[in-house]
């Protein structure tokens, strides 16, 4: 598995845990509005081994109680359930962030009991949402994804990054509406100095298309 980025300790990313992070290297979206840019290709500069990263968990393994495994997307990696087992196998509860582009992987994570919390980013109005991802997707694929989660039993949050350049209140107003039944969703506040679009940076208003 690719491996972008490594946060050794962290207390705000797994609820409740005390948690590393890990980054995936690779994402199939272009988000606008993404601030890990450097995650977006395939291969990136400074990649971590997954040997490396696995030592380092588990030398902190009694500081630890979770692993955040993040991206990038990290469920474009065919090798992702191997990775979460050996983190299993450490005893430390796993969080999966996704895109939801991938549910035949959330699935056979789900499945075999890989992930203990999934947090899971809707971008959009289902209408809006290849603007959103900045490019053509399958909101199909996004939506049973949804599903598969909300339905999954397991602790699961749905997150969506509001810049007001993009998303009118409309378009939030419609988007709450995406969510499922007894499933929490979050707004996540905009961060945009190093977001992916150079016109949103400072949050500056840009004519929709």
């Amino acid at each position: 598995m690719r491996i972008g980025g490594f946060v050794p300790l962290s207390l705000c990313d797994f609820p409740g845990k005390v948690a590393a992070v890990v980054f995936t290297q690779g994402c199939n979206f272009r988000c606008p509005i993404c601030h890990n840019g450097q995650l977006l290709p395939r291969q990136g500069e400074g990649e971590q081994t997954e040997e490396a990263i696995l030592a380092r968990i588990r030398a902190r393994r009694q500081q630890l109680e979770g692993v955040v495994v993040t991206g990038g997307e990290p469920t474009l990696h065919g090798d992702l359930p191997q990775f979460l087992w050996q983190l299993r196998a450490c005893g430390l509860a796993v969080k999966l962030d996704t895109n939801g582009s991938q549910p035949d992987m959330l699935q056979a994570l789900l499945a075999d009991r890989l992930v203990d919390y999934v947090a899971m980013d809707i971008k959009a109005p289902w209408d809006m949402y290849d603007r959103l991802a900045g490019q053509l997707c399958d909101t199909r694929l996004v939506r049973r994804s949804m599903r598969l989660i909300a339905e999954s039993g397991l602790a699961h949050e749905f997150r969506t990054t509001r810049a007001d350049a993009l998303l009118s209140e409309a378009d939030c107003h419609r988007l709450a509406g995406q969510i499922p039944p007894g499933s929490t969703h979050k707004w996540q506040r905009f961060r945009p100095e190093y977001c992916l679009d150079a016109a949103l940076r400072g949050d500056r208003p840009v004519v929709k298309v």
